[in-house]
């Protein structure tokens, strides 16, 4: 079994994370306008970015894009969850093949046979089970467990390419999987500042524009480009659902880090 290794990151406990979300959706159902309400919460999306860090300051951004995601639960087989390494440099991508997931909520089964068909068929994945004791991809877990209760592929990178994830991504979709990009924006710059850099995180997504990708400071660009250029092929449409920073739950505006979730239908 895969361990959770951050389980304070969003609660601990099942009750937690129950708290949690619904308070989150409270927000969410009291400050969205009915017809934005309609419209996001009818799309059924192929893929979604969301945000990994701590559930009270990044929760609110990631619930929303798995609300949504929650439409698509009957039409996938499996989560791919793609995040990028925080603590381990290796070269390519890892999969894990543990049997299971460990969340507070209950575990979530591990879709074995399909990361072995990626490694068969990727020669750049491969199996590192030490490089999975990674915040990025945990945190969506019980997300996942809440919303959709389906088969998972973790999946880890660090030196690799966006081109190369992206042929992941593309081959996963048409395998009939849902995609969850992990990634975080920028680090640590003033509140006016980081909007500006986001800024360009947020378009490049919306426009499917690989180079002003290259002007976003993201620790998940890697997955942002592999999602673009899946998308470009697909001929999926982006929507964005939620940007904020820390500083809407610290009040800090010297330091902030950057938040975004969006789908792609």
């Amino acid at each position: 079994m895969r361990k959770a290794f951050f389980k304070e990151w969003y609660g601990g406990s099942c009750g937690k994370v129950e708290e949690l979300i619904a308070y989150f959706n409270q927000i969410l159902d009291s400050g969205l306008d009915p017809q934005k309400r309609g419209e996001f919460f009818s799309l059924t999306p192929k893929a979604l970015i969301s945000p990994h860090a701590g559930w009270v300051y990044s929760g609110f951004t990631a619930n929303f894009a798995y609300r949504v995601a929650k439409n698509s639960r009957d039409k996938v087989k499996r989560v791919v969850v793609i995040g990028p390494s925080h603590r381990f440099p290796f070269r390519g991508v890892s999969v894990t093949l543990e049997e299971s997931y460990e969340t507070p909520c209950g575990n979530l089964p591990i879709d074995r046979e399909f990361g072995l068909e990626l490694m068969e068929r990727f020669n750049q994945v491969q199996n590192l089970e030490y490089v999975h004791m990674e915040h990025s991809t945990e945190v969506q877990m019980p997300f996942i467990k809440h919303y959709l209760d389906l088969p998972v592929v973790e999946l880890i990178y660090s030196q690799t390419t966006g081109e190369e994830v992206g042929e992941i991504i593309d081959f996963a979709i048409g395998e009939g999987s849902l995609v969850v990009i992990s990634t975080d924006l920028s680090h640590y710059y003033p509140l006016e500042e980081a909007n500006k850099i986001d800024r360009n995180c947020l378009e490049a997504v919306l426009a499917l524009d690989l180079n002003r990708l290259q002007l976003c400071e993201a620790c998940g660009k890697i997955g942002m480009e592999g999602i673009i250029r899946t998308a470009q092929r697909r001929r999926l449409v982006p929507v964005l659902l939620d940007y904020r920073t820390s500083a809407d739950v610290s009040g800090d505006t010297s330091n902030v880090v950057g938040y975004m979730s969006g789908v792609f239908v």
